[in-house]
């Protein structure tokens, strides 16, 4: 007879709890906590009362927890989510199967976008706000301190958005899909404009940049900022994509999901670390070499920003293909060269490869734009990723995203406090 462990199973096959159980080694009660926690679908047969498992999917568990149990690295305690939409492997990233860097050199955003959301293919895609959601929005944001940040207009702009919206609450795909292609302009339009005499309409990259600097538009630079809202659109289970998915898995509506996101962006260890990277790069350009600027970021125990990605061995694509496209950009060059020296100067200390935080905090700094630059074109970018993921999670089993606490405190019962 063969072992469980590696006896193959039919493609499709069901297994009962009894047999998943087995086959993970486990008490049939812990099968049904894989379940809470999304480790694990279920299925009720038609007109049965016992669950069953896919074949499949219980294996790759078993899989994940014998390397576990060896000691290899993995994710322990951490949930496991399954998605059709991003994977990340040998230093290269895919969206639906579909390289992401080639994807984004081919297409603009509003196509990549909807290519996440349906994979299926979009030409000549474009989102267009409700003018009177956009004035709602607006004034939402006008109202703000001069304090507030960029994470901070886009949230307001997206519950105003939905305030405006009675029909939110339909979370069918087509619903949701009309949000998605009507709260993103919305979300751009709300921001208040830098440039005033340029266009408010074309490409969604197009109606941004005036929203960014001052600086007048030129095809090259544009193309830069089309091809980052590409690239970053989506990422896998970054912190701010499962905040979404939480929102979505308690079924919120699409702005509350997105809004989830950006509350969690604005955190330092996530969305700010091109601003980080922006201010660093400035302080370069200023002393003229990287050597002092770095000294002090190690000297501080700080980590460089700009440098690394826990996700890539090697060099990050997304940064890859912005610095090509920057290199076509002449005024550019100091900031390019500048960059260079950062990862060039800290390699003395551990070799690191730039990240898209470096790449952005390139583009931001030569285009004339504040260190916010960064965090807002990002924010912006990943709302279609947020928009996707939480399309996704409304196909699950509602409230699936509870995990299971693990309790450490002192065990009860005790005496009242005085």
């Amino acid at each position: 007879m063969r072992d469980h462990d590696t006896a193959p199973h039919r493609p499709g096959r069901r297994l009962t709890t009894k047999e998943t159980a087995e086959l993970l080694g486990v008490k049939p009660e812990t099968v049904y906590a894989y379940v809470s926690r999304g480790l694990l679908s279920s299925r009720r047969e038609p007109g049965g009362r016992v669950s069953t498992f896919e074949a499949g999917e219980v294996e790759a568990l078993a899989r994940r927890n014998r390397r576990e149990a060896a000691g290899s690295p993995g994710t322990g305690g951490e949930l496991s989510v399954r998605t059709r939409l991003t994977l990340i492997e040998q230093d290269r990233y895919y969206y639906r199967g579909v390289d992401a860097v080639e994807l984004a050199a081919r297409h603009p955003y509003e196509e990549v976008a909807e290519w996440l959301w349906t994979g299926r293919p979009a030409p000549g895609a474009t989102f267009t706000a409700p003018e009177a959601t956009v004035t709602v929005a607006r004034r939402a944001v006008d109202a703000l301190s001069e304090h507030a940040s960029a994470v901070d207009r886009l949230r307001v702009a997206a519950i105003a958005a939905a305030a405006e919206d009675p029909l939110r609450f339909d979370l069918s795909e087509e619903a949701v899909l009309h949000t998605a292609r009507t709260l993103i302009p919305t979300l751009v339009a709300a921001l208040p404009r830098v440039r005033y005499d340029h266009k408010d309409d074309g490409p969604l990259a197009h109606r941004l940049w005036g929203r960014l600097t001052g600086h007048p538009a030129d095809e090259a630079s544009l193309r830069v900022l089309d091809t980052a809202l590409a690239l970053l659109a989506d990422h896998d289970l970054a912190a701010s994509t499962l905040a979404v998915r939480v929102a979505a898995s308690a079924r919120a509506h699409a702005y509350a999901a997105v809004s989830a996101g950006l509350g969690v962006l604005e955190g330092p260890l996530h969305g700010a670390a091109g601003g980080l990277a922006h201010r660093m790069l400035l302080d370069v350009l200023d002393q003229g070499t990287a050597v002092p600027v770095i000294a002090e970021e190690l000297r501080a125990g700080r980590r460089v920003p700009g440098l690394g990605h826990r996700l890539y061995t090697g060099e990050d694509p997304r940064a890859r293909v912005l610095f090509e496209l920057l290199e076509r950009i002449p005024r550019a060059e100091s900031a390019l060269l500048a960059a260079r020296d950062i990862v060039a100067t800290t390699a003395r200390h551990t070799p690191l490869h730039a990240n898209v935080d470096l790449a952005l905090a390139v583009f931001t700094v030569s285009c004339g734009m504040p260190a916010s630059a960064a965090e807002t074109i990002f924010a912006v970018a990943r709302t279609a990723g947020w928009i996707a993921h939480a399309l996704e999670e409304y196909g699950e089993r509602p409230l699936r995203m509870r995990p299971s606490g693990h309790y450490v405190g002192p065990r009860p019962p005790r005496p009242l406090p005085e």
